[in-house]
């Protein structure tokens, strides 16, 4: 019996390993340079200009123009994605960048790189009838086809009216997890006076202000970007947005003289976490408050809630960086700025999403540049996958996280706590640029600098947060746990 059942599990280790050897695997063109030689060679096997791929089923393909010529920087298999679509490598004109990529998933198909242009909408094809008899018939079925549309309709109409009578529900609350359906009563504010300008952002100028006998923010977006005011306005509405690690909604206004839509909200007597660890060092202590709070504030704006018939998506905030983070008197940190925002299930979730397709061809424009993501900055991401969104709010997480306790004294003790830097100020020497963090980032897999008396639990948090690979990064939920448990 014994041998039978050794017999039995050599042929299914025989079968298995058999079977693998029958998976195709993909074949790139490998060309890298010699400081990235050890990075891109763990991805396959390399014989002389081809790699073998083990993981994955892409090859990448990267270009520099120079003099208005493409010239090879790195041809190898694909260290991020393991799946993709293209079967070629194409870009699409005009360029945007010095430094152009593709991503395929057909053998060596990343030697050769087609440029191609948009794609041009094919002529609608016209339809001709065969004869009078066709055109009769064809209007007797319109006829019908109408005729029983017309019936449907009045029937719903009827249906429609007898149910509101018999229940006194108003159409707009019926479909109540629909999170559009429910927003929060809008304050319009008329008596507000604005004073000095706490900080200017691309979209809009904060201001301090007093309503009433307050102190309160204002937030001023010119007439010419109402979009982004309705965007964040629309956040701030959500139903169960009303969180004390997210700023207080107060209300919106416009100002009479020039259209300028406002946004007002709970003032934060120390601005922004970039202002306050400029000025400031701080303890153990407030760090871990800091970042405590802060994770609270992400973990409920990722999360999805319903609550007594009313219902908060989850939002992934686009453009997290300590610029959008603000510090009350009490030390704890308050998520503000959802300008960038995506809403990840709305009513108007087709329309939005599209809005967000639109914007982000090439590298999305939205975020700040550096706290982009390596997968964001390759654009080696699904438009159309929401998870991308939060993954990228995860990875700005950790570098500010990183921030936060680069001016912490207590990891300092026996030396001098650094000036405050935002991340990759201090390997870039300040000089960042989007394809300097392409490289740098992306495919040397670079990370601010994390100084070895830390100890393992703070860099395996951060490693754990800015992750190469999207799926191994945490959520917000267990940053926060990791928080807890130092």
């Amino acid at each position: 019996m014994k041998q039978w059942l050794l017999v039995l599990a050599f042929e299914c280790l025989f079968m298995h390993i058999y079977h693998q050897s029958l998976v195709p695997k993909r074949s790139c063109a490998f060309e890298v340079r010699p400081s990235w030689y050890h990075r891109y060679s763990a991805a396959g096997l390399v014989m002389g200009s081809k790699q073998l791929c083990k993981k994955t089923q892409c090859c990448v393909g990267i270009y520099q123009v120079i003099d208005y010529q493409l010239k090879v920087n790195t041809l190898a298999c694909n260290v991020v994605k393991k799946t993709c679509l293209e079967e070629t490598c194409d870009v699409q004109l005009p360029l945007k960048s010095q430094f152009i990529s593709c991503i395929c998933r057909t053998d060596m198909c990343n030697r050769n790189i087609s440029l191609i242009s948009e794609p041009e909408r094919p002529p609608k094809p016209r339809m001709y009838a065969a004869g009078t008899n066709f055109k009769a018939a064809l209007v007797v079925v319109v006829v019908v086809v109408i005729l029983f549309v017309s019936v449907f309709i009045i029937i719903g109409i009827k249906w429609r009216s007898k149910e509101k009578t018999n229940t006194g529900i108003q159409s707009e609350d019926v479909q109540h997890m629909c999170s559009c359906q429910i927003k929060a009563p809008e304050n319009q504010i008329t008596d507000i006076e604005l004073q000095e300008v706490l900080g200017r952002g691309q979209f809009a100028t904060v201001y301090q202000g007093n309503y009433g006998r307050s102190v309160v923010a204002v937030k001023v977006y010119p007439a010419n970007w109402k979009h982004r005011y309705f965007k964040e306005k629309e956040v701030y509405e959500l139903p169960l947005m009303k969180h004390e690690r997210i700023t207080e909604f107060l209300g919106t206004g416009r100002k009479a003289d020039d259209g300028s839509l406002l946004i007002v909200l709970q003032y934060a007597e120390y601005g922004s976490l970039h202002s306050f660890l400029c000025k400031h060092t701080s303890s153990w202590m407030l760090s871990m408050k800091l970042c405590q709070t802060l994770s609270e504030g992400l973990s409920y704006l990722h999360s999805d809630l319903s609550s007594n018939d009313m219902h908060k998506p989850a939002v992934a905030h686009g453009d997290l960086s300590s610029s959008n983070v603000l510090v009350r008197a009490d030390g704890t940190c308050v998520l503000c700025d959802f300008e960038s925002s995506t809403i990840l299930r709305s009513c108007s979730g087709h329309q939005l999403w599209q809005d967000h397709f639109t914007n982000m061809q090439g590298h999305p424009q939205f975020c700040t540049l550096n706290y982009m993501s390596p997968e964001i900055l390759e654009s080696s991401v699904d438009l159309r996958s929401s998870s991308f969104r939060l993954q990228g709010d995860i990875y700005a997480l950790g570098l500010i996280l990183w921030e936060i306790w680069m001016r912490c004294f207590d990891l300092f003790k026996g030396g001098d706590v650094p000036q405050h830097l935002l991340p990759y100020e201090l390997e870039l020497e300040a000089n960042v640029t989007l394809e300097r963090l392409i490289f740098h980032v992306s495919e040397m897999n670079r990370r601010p600098s994390v100084p070895e008396n830390w100890g393992p639990a703070l860099k395996e948090l951060l490693t754990d947060c800015w992750d190469q690979d999207t799926d191994a990064r945490l959520t917000a939920p267990c940053v926060l746990g990791r928080l807890m448990s130092l």
